[in-house]
Order: C-alpha cells, then structure tokens, then sequence
C-alpha cells in the first residue's frame, strides 16, 4: 500500500504546475517582405506583411497591420520563403578521409553515440544556418542519437531544424554490413546500427522498439541482402508502423526489391539506382515518393563517374516525365573540405539543374514536397495563418535562378530569429530546462 501512496504522490508532483503565474504574453513579430515565394503555386507576390505571434504566423497580406509594439524585421529587399526541407540526411554520421579512409563501418565502431548527437547538434544547426527548417533523418545515427537531438531541439535547449527521425534501420540479417560470425554473433557488431528482423514476429518487435524509443518515420532496408523483404513482408512493417500514424520508408537497391516495396504499399522509396521507367510508372500510378539521394559530379574526395552521373540525370528524367512525387535528398553523410553540412546540401541541386527540371518545380522539391513526404504539411511548410513560423529570405529570385538558395541571409524557425544579415544569432534558442513539455517523446 505505501508504495501505491507514494506513487500516486510522485504523480501528483508531476502533473501539478510549477507556477500558478499566468503565461506571460507571446512576443509579436512584423516581416516585411519585398517578395513573398509560395512554392506550391511557383509565383511571387509583393510587398507583404507576415504577423508572427509566438511560433505561428498570425496573418499575411499586402494591407496586413503592424500590431503595436511588434518587433519589425524589414525584409523588403529579399525573397521570403518557406524553409528548405532535405528529405534524407544522417545527422549524426560524418565519416571523413582521415582518421578512417571514407570507411563508414570504421567509423561506427570509433565514434561512440555520445560523440556522434554532439556531432549531430552540429550539424543540425549547420544545416538550420543554409535554410533547411526540416531534415528527413534517416538512420546510421548509433544507438538513437536522431531521438535524443530531435528531442533536445523540441524542448528549446538548441536550434536546429524539425527532425523526422527513423531511429534503427530495420533490415534481414546484418542490415548493411557483412561482418564475420564472431562479430556478428558473438559481439552483436550490428547492433545499433541495424535492428535484425527476420520473422513476422521479429518485425512486429522492432518497429514497436523504434516507435517506443521515438522514431517518426519506420525505415527498413529493402533488399540490403539477398534474403531481402516480400511485398508481404513489407505490408507487414506498413501495418504496424500504421496503428502509431507512421509511414515507412524503404532502402532499395534492385528492382526485384522496388517492385516488391511497390507492392507492399511504402510510402518512399529511398535511394533511386535501381528505378526504371516501368516502376516510375508504377510508382506514379500509386503515389509513391521518390526520394532519390541523386550524387552530384564535383564533390571533393566523392568522384561519380561521368556513366554513372549520366544514368542519374536520365533516371530523373525519366521520373520527371511519368509525374513521380519527386523530392530533394541528398543521403548527406560525409565531410567535404571547405563545406558545412548545409552547404554541401545544396551541391544536390546540380542534378535536378542538369536534368533540366524547371526551377519552379526544384523549389516544389525542396519545399511542398519536403513537407508533404514528412508527413507534416499541414502545420509546416505554408505561409499562411495557424502555420509554424519557419522561414527564409535571400536576396536573389529563385524562380529565375535557383542557385539563389545558396545565399540565404535569414533564418527564423518557430517564430524564432537564428540568422540575420548573413550571421547566426541563436541565443533565443538556448534554455535550462524544459521549456516545451516534459520529456518529449
């Protein structure tokens, strides 16, 4: 009985408030913008005034008001924008040429997940500072650093984008790697990088693991081995990601495998070597995304052959023209000499240029469809009143020339301003404590 009493008492404890202080106004914000892009319909409006209150836009219009005692941000030489969305990044990985020659297994067994969610933070707000208000997270982040920095951002102690997180890729025996029997079954050498899941049971198990320990999004590996997943297999992982709201997205590599991921309902086929025009047709048909990593030619120290960069700029043609959902991804997980890892983000847009993708429908990729495939469109992504803040000005139109996206000057996420002028300005991020909730899951 007395431990009964003292839990009820500790419960009473948290839920009580800690002050019966009514909460203190929210601050006003006022943005004049010179030019207002909205993406979706690939125009431009002018002179507008977008009302902030808190996180969310309060009103936008060309005979908005500003409210008394607004702060005002005067943006009226720049193009404001909805934040950029990278649909597929691995935060908390950067493997490099030195100390582990470009050898990611290397740098899985090196780097400890403490050492990589500091990284991650890093990189988070590297990415914050070039635009990107949301990255789609998805895996290699060691035992579930992507949960603990989405978290960390959530509560307010940093600034970084919203992250969609995957937690553990979920593959066949060995995910990824191949490792010897006696790191695989003696030292568990796999683990946390991939969750093993072989059977209907083993499934169910590790996508419910994921979930509990705060994935947004499910990821498996397709067909990382040749014991790869049946469409049955993956209506299987459909289902259960399902009954907690969550889509799956599917690492695939053949087209044995994309036809069965196709079958099997995925909501985003990730990576897009092994598309043709037959399942570009079939993905079309159902409404799959395409979230294809295309590499750029160029890239210090990660050469793409002139053969393989062709066949990626035919295969987005060819997706382009079968009305694919496409999106911009970029599968960002290196270094590159002289980049953050925002910078290095927008090489990515060399492909979709060279595919000769109009730019109205690159912004389309890297901003409606970003947010439409994390599944968050209807509270991100939109200029509009009861939206979250998140925006971006540059000086440049990037309808006329898209490369614009490289010099973003501004930065405000969640109503909150991170860079001004050209210089990060975080402070209002950092906090003590929970300042958003309590332990967000």
């Amino acid at each position: 009985m007395s431990k009964l009493i003292l839990l009820a008492g500790l419960a009473l404890l948290v839920a009580a408030p800690a002050s019966a202080q009514p909460a203190a106004p929210a601050p006003i914000t006022a943005i004049r913008a010179g030019r207002l892009l909205d993406p979706d319909g690939g125009r431009v409006l002018t002179n507008q005034i977008i009302v902030v209150e808190g996180s969310r836009i309060r009103d936008v219009g060309p005979n908005v008001s500003v409210p008394a005692g607004a702060q005002v941000i005067d943006l009226s030489g720049m193009t404001v924008m909805p934040g950029l969305v990278d649909s597929h990044n691995h935060l908390a990985l950067t493997y490099k040429p030195e100390p582990e020659n470009n050898v990611y297994y290397y740098t899985y067994v090196q780097d400890s997940t403490a050492l990589r969610a500091i990284q991650a933070a890093s990189n988070g707000m590297q990415m914050l500072a070039a635009g990107f208000t949301v990255v789609r997270d998805l895996g290699n982040n060691g035992n579930y650093a992507d949960t603990a920095l989405r978290q960390a951002i959530e509560q307010g102690w940093l600034p970084g984008p919203t992250i969609i997180n995957s937690g553990i890729i979920i593959g066949g025996m060995g995910g990824q790697f191949f490792p010897p029997p006696e790191m695989a079954k003696d030292h568990n050498i796999v683990y946390p990088e991939y969750l093993d899941a072989d059977t209907p049971d083993e499934i169910v198990k590790a996508v419910r693991q994921n979930i509990l320990f705060g994935a947004k999004v499910i990821k498996i590996c397709v067909d990382c081995k040749p014991y790869g997943y049946t469409a049955d297999e993956i209506r299987m992982f459909v289902r259960e990601a399902a009954k907690a709201g969550m889509k799956v997205a599917g690492h695939v590599q053949t087209a044995a495998g994309a036809k069965n991921a196709i079958d099997g309902g995925i909501w985003s086929i990730e990576h897009s070597g092994a598309l043709n025009d037959d399942l570009h047709k079939q993905m079309a048909a159902k409404g799959i995304w395409r979230a294809g990593t295309e590499t750029p030619t160029g890239l210090q120290g990660h050469p793409v052959s002139q053969d393989a960069y062709a066949r990626t700029i035919a295969g987005m043609k060819n997706a382009y023209e079968n009305h694919v959902k496409m999106t911009f991804s970029t599968d960002a997980d290196y270094f590159v000499a002289g980049k953050t890892r925002g910078e290095l983000c927008l090489e990515f847009l060399k492909p979709w240029k060279d595919a000769g993708i109009p730019n109205a429908d690159i912004l389309r990729a890297i901003t409606t469809n970003g947010y439409r495939i994390a599944d968050i469109d209807k509270t991100r992504g939109t200029i509009k009143p009861g939206y979250f803040a998140d925006l971006i000005a540059l000086p440049g139109n990037p309808l006329d020339d898209v490369d614009a996206l490289r010099n973003v000057q501004f930065v405000m996420k969640d109503g909150l301003v991170f860079k001004r002028d050209g210089v990060m300005t975080p402070a209002a991020f950092f906090h003590g404590g929970p300042v958003n909730g309590w332990r967000i899951r």
